[in-house]
């Protein structure tokens, strides 16, 4: 059976989210690291602040637990996504629904938290809304990830 769509490289958000990124690499090399910090708070919550209600309601509670369980971990864009960053490596990172069309928000983890439990481990988390059971589970995340 032949297929009827074919597939033309990346999708129109895939391009847009390359972009996002290659202007902020560009913008990093432009300012010093004490700057880069700075200005990576005031980047994440201007990119919060432009969500719809959903996803940007799910994001303040995401960087508010990050800010409180890791501060260490230096506000940043990536991918035109919030995301948090320890020696300038991005550790983990909140993905609107709405930046991909999905059904659900994302709460990511790079391979620079310390999560691994044995030979297989979650990296990322479907988010639709947020109790308090789910902010004390991703607050400990945080901690574990930063360890």
């Amino acid at each position: 059976m032949k297929d009827t769509q074919s597939y033309d490289g990346f999708t129109d958000e895939e391009r847009a989210a390359m972009k996002e990124r290659a202007k902020e690499l560009k913008a990093s090399a432009r300012r010093g690291p004490r700057a880069a910090k700075a200005d990576g708070e005031s980047e994440v919550l201007a990119k919060i602040a432009e969500m719809p209600e959903a996803d940007r309601a799910l994001a303040e509670r995401i960087h508010a637990i990050v800010k409180a369980g890791a501060p260490a971990l230096a506000p940043k864009l990536w991918y035109g996504m919030p995301a948090y960053a320890k020696d300038g490596k991005v550790v983990c990172f909140f993905q609107s629904a709405q930046k991909f069309k999905s059904r659900y928000a994302t709460l990511g983890f790079s391979d620079q938290a310390h999560l691994d439990e044995g030979a297989m481990w979650p990296t990322s988390y479907a988010l639709t809304e947020l109790t308090a059971a789910d902010e004390e589970r991703i607050g400990a995340l945080i901690k574990r990830a930063v360890s």
